[in-house]
């Protein structure tokens, strides 16, 4: 019986998140699950929305969009040619929050993604958005630590 159905690997493009994308196809491939490479996208912020016109604004975000669109592609073919049926989802917003999000919506059974491992006053600055998730999904989450 296969545990999972639907894994959802949560990635910053980084290669801190190389471990944990690499044990997000290992699952998937022994639970025969779809993987679901997601990406979240910071849009352009309140101060430089309102410096520029709608048009503009909505412009620059698809740009952004197309951009994250096309940094995950090699992650799609990796897992395909690994023989993992793969989806993307790319969203905008706080990371934490739309991941979340994107786990419910999606049905998922298990989120991977990788921390950075910060401790100590930089965690408390920058914050920890595996923290968050791991403190409110609506599945597991498997945090992987970058080499």
């Amino acid at each position: 019986m296969n545990i999972f159905r639907k894994i959802l690997f949560a990635t910053d493009l980084t290669p801190a998140s190389e471990p944990a994308f690499q044990e997000a196809i290992a699952l998937a491939t022994e639970s025969s699950a779809e993987l679901i490479v997601a990406h979240v996208y910071q849009p352009p912020n309140v101060p430089q929305a309102a410096a520029v016109g709608p048009d503009v604004y909505d412009e620059w975000d698809r740009n952004l969009r197309s951009d994250a669109e096309k940094r995950i592609e090699p992650l799609l073919h990796r897992a395909r040619n690994a023989g993992v049926r793969v989806s993307s989802l790319v969203l905008s917003g706080a990371a934490g929050d739309v991941i979340i999000a994107g786990a419910k919506e999606n049905g998922v059974d298990l989120v991977v993604m990788g921390t950075h491992g910060r401790k100590g006053v930089s965690r408390m600055f920058l914050g920890s958005v595996a923290s968050h998730v791991i403190s409110t999904a609506p599945c597991p989450v498997m945090t992987v630590r970058a080499a």
